[in-house]
């Protein structure tokens, strides 16, 4: 589902996927593939499908269940009330964002990066962050395909405003370009 909303003050964090029990609570699917992210958050907002916004909700209780956290948010307090907000979007606060660590980074601010190599040759731009569980891994369309890059220290080794320079691993660009494909006649 696609929702407006001012993107200058809100982050898109997960979607009410549905109720849970009688006494309000929600269950949300967070993006970040993260559940106990949520529980961090003091506040979120919901978005409907066409750009409604709810006023800030306390987030009253939260506990995780495998992927999926289920909350109960201040004025959500019965079941009907819960089934209203099925399908809503998730958003936090922009200034709400926890402080980040030193070497710490939230996933908003990679898209849109330009990516280059270290001899400053363009790869691409930055569509996309997600974890596969071990990492996270930058989604770069080069313009022809998408590739696959894990965000490590060893890798990205320098950051700008607006671009990452990265020294990939020999081979993992070839993976993606063909550079380094076998000749399937001739395996050799």
């Amino acid at each position: 589902m696609n929702y407006s909303y001012p993107a200058e003050d809100f982050l898109l964090v997960g979607k009410i996927a549905k109720a849970h029990g009688m006494r309000g609570e929600v269950k949300i699917f967070p993006f970040s593939g993260q559940p106990e992210n949520i529980a961090k958050y003091r506040e979120l907002v919901l978005v409907g499908t066409r750009g409604e916004l709810s006023p800030p909700l306390a987030v009253l209780s939260c506990r995780t269940q495998g992927k999926m956290v289920i909350a109960t948010l201040d004025s959500i307090s019965s079941r009907d009330e819960a089934e209203h907000v099925e399908g809503m979007g998730v958003l936090l606060a922009r200034k709400d964002l926890p402080k980040l660590a030193e070497n710490e980074f939230y996933w908003h601010q990679y898209i849109g990066k330009k990516v280059r190599d270290m001899k400053k040759e363009t790869i691409g731009e930055i569509i996309t962050v997600f974890s596969n569980g071990m990492q996270d891994i930058m989604v770069i369309d080069s313009g022809s395909r998408e590739i696959l890059v894990p965000i490590s220290k060893n890798i990205v080794v320098k950051e700008t405003g607006d671009e990452i320079i990265i020294d990939p691993p020999p081979g993992l660009l070839e993976l993606y370009t063909g550079g380094g494909e076998r000749d399937e006649q001739n395996p050799g």
